[in-house]
């Protein structure tokens, strides 16, 4: 899945590749999925984008944002694509996959595929026309974790009367609060907070929420230095350089900061990962 750090890497990847490209063709929905979400009539997808030109690739949250313009160079239509979406880029000497649900084209042989393996939307239309989405629009508005703004007194904006009754799962990846911060970046953010997932925001001291604040920062942007999670592939198909603590990919599970035991369970819809030792429950 698509989150924060994927998401940025998959960004500036496709600004090398695919930036000043004029789209060619177009296939929308080759593969039928019953997940896959389009904005309109996929069929119409061809036409919206066929002589257009890919300008400037932007990340929200855990999704990314292909802009392109028209002859005039001025009227848009974007391409958009959300976390469950898998993008990789073809090559013009490169054999395209047979099956997807997306394939842009280029006219120098060149194209884009995105795929989706659980859910995900793929959706293409004119700049603003998903304005009523809730999705969308928080991913667009919120205030990214890895910029100046996203300070500590901004962190702590996010507390309510609410929110600190959550988990400190339930807090940071549901609800939006920070959009592309979701269940598989979580897991390392906490461990190197010394916080257990399950454990109250209402818990922690000022100095632990602290402590969950700068983990959020330097994790997630040790995340974005190596490439990605390991969990996850480029827009290339290969996997990310930063090697996951607690995740599918520790076999031993095995805490790599104590040596103790890690745990893995189901908890609010996904599994989440802990050690015993550096993360106890309060």
């Amino acid at each position: 899945m698509i989150e924060l750090p994927e998401a940025i890497v998959l960004a500036r990847q496709l600004n090398d590749s695919i930036a000043g490209k004029r789209v060619e063709q177009v296939v929308a929905g080759a593969t039928p999925h019953k997940l896959a979400w389009y904005y309109g009539d996929p069929a119409e997808y061809d036409a919206l984008l066929c002589g257009r030109v890919i300008g400037r690739t932007q990340p929200y949250g855990g999704r990314v944002e292909i802009s392109t313009a028209g002859a005039d160079g001025q009227s848009e239509v974007v391409l958009h694509f959300g976390d469950g979406v898998v993008l990789r880029y073809v090559g013009p000497e490169e054999a395209r996959p047979a099956k997807h649900q997306l394939l842009v084209g280029f006219e120098d042989g060149s194209a884009l595929i995105g795929t989706v393996a659980m859910y995900g939307g793929l959706w293409v239309f004119p700049a603003g026309a998903m304005s009523d989405n809730f999705y969308y629009t928080a991913a667009k508005e919120a205030v990214p974790p890895l910029t100046e703004r996203f300070d500590y007194d901004y962190f702590l904006s996010l507390f309510d009367a609410k929110s600190t009754a959550l988990s400190a799962k339930a807090f940071l990846a549901t609800e939006q609060r920070i959009p592309g911060l979701g269940n598989g970046v979580l897991q390392d953010i906490l461990l190197n907070a010394k916080v257990h997932p399950r454990t109250k925001m209402s818990s922690l001291s000022p100095a632990q929420r602290r402590q969950v604040y700068d983990s959020l920062k330097t994790t997630l942007a040790a995340m974005v230095a190596d490439g990605g999670r390991d969990t996850e592939r480029d827009l290339f198909g290969q996997p990310g350089g930063y090697q996951t603590m607690l995740s599918r990919n520790n076999i031993a599970l095995t805490c790599p900061v104590c040596g103790g035991q890690v745990v893995k369970e189901n908890y609010l819809g996904g599994a989440i990962y802990y050690c015993q030792t550096c993360q106890p429950r309060q």
